[in-house]
């Protein structure tokens, strides 16, 4: 059993549940099609499970959303083509990435123009968000919280501001490239990945309960070792998939 699932077990969360493509998908159906995604988001919907993460984050029309850390903007049209016009999308990139990387502050510049979307670019430690929202999402990008050019407070001040953002009852969904068991804190710098009860430690210190989890992403063929940069485990790293709730 991965280590992330046995800590559900442990924990006895009735509410955590499988999630199956071929029920799934249907639903989500006309999101996944929008012409406002690119045909490379088309492309990479197979390998990010995209239908099943929506269900996973328990994603509805009407709903507003912060895509926190949108990297190239994925997650940010395909909430918004799934909330559709009652709902909202928030997109959040950090300053520190954009001036990194001027393609981060075009992602967000293009997340912005969507009909039911905004973007904002605040530091990292201080995310601007909306309050009254019904979930917070981020993918791949919860380790670079831990940074070295961050300052060591950086996640729990995110997290405390994901607390204060969300309605209660609202969802915090983590997916991220996965650690192995022992790795240590210093593995979001040097490998690019985080322990998973790490997350969960954390997340929970700023007052939410864990809501389920999945291994939908887990790779039994990744030693979770390695740099998810490197070139034998690039785009084939084993996530995991976390959904925690603020308590109503």
């Amino acid at each position: 059993m991965r280590p992330f699932l046995a800590l559900v077990v442990a924990a006895s969360l009735a509410a955590t549940a499988p999630v199956v493509s071929a029920q799934t998908a249907p639903a989500y159906e006309a999101a996944l099609a929008s012409p406002i995604r690119t045909t490379e988001d088309r492309a990479r919907d197979t390998t990010r499970h995209a239908a099943d993460t929506l269900a996973f984050a328990e994603v509805k029309p009407g709903q507003k959303i912060a895509d926190m850390i949108i990297g190239g903007g994925y997650f940010t049209r395909l909430f918004s083509a799934a909330v559709g016009p009652e709902g909202h999308v928030t997109a959040w990139q950090p300053a520190e990435f954009i001036g990194f990387q001027a393609s981060y502050g075009e992602a967000l510049a293009a997340a912005a123009t969507l009909d039911n979307a905004d973007g904002i670019n605040s530091p990292i430690g201080a995310p601007e968000w909306p309050e009254g929202l019904d979930l917070i999402f981020t993918a791949q990008n919860y380790h670079d919280l831990h940074l070295k050019p961050f300052a060591a407070d950086t996640a729990a001040r995110v997290n405390a501001a994901a607390f204060k953002a969300l309605k209660p009852g609202g969802l915090y969904v983590i997916i991220d490239h996965e650690a192995a068991a022992g790795a240590g804190p210093e593995a979001p710098d040097s490998l690019h990945r985080i322990e998973v009860d790490q997350v969960r430690r954390e997340v929970e210190a700023a007052g939410f309960v864990l809501d389920g989890s999945s291994d939908l992403l887990a790779r039994a063929d990744d030693p979770r070792t390695a740099n998810v940069f490197d070139p034998s485990i690039r785009g084939k790293t084993s996530q995991f998939m976390l959904r925690f709730r603020k308590p109503a």
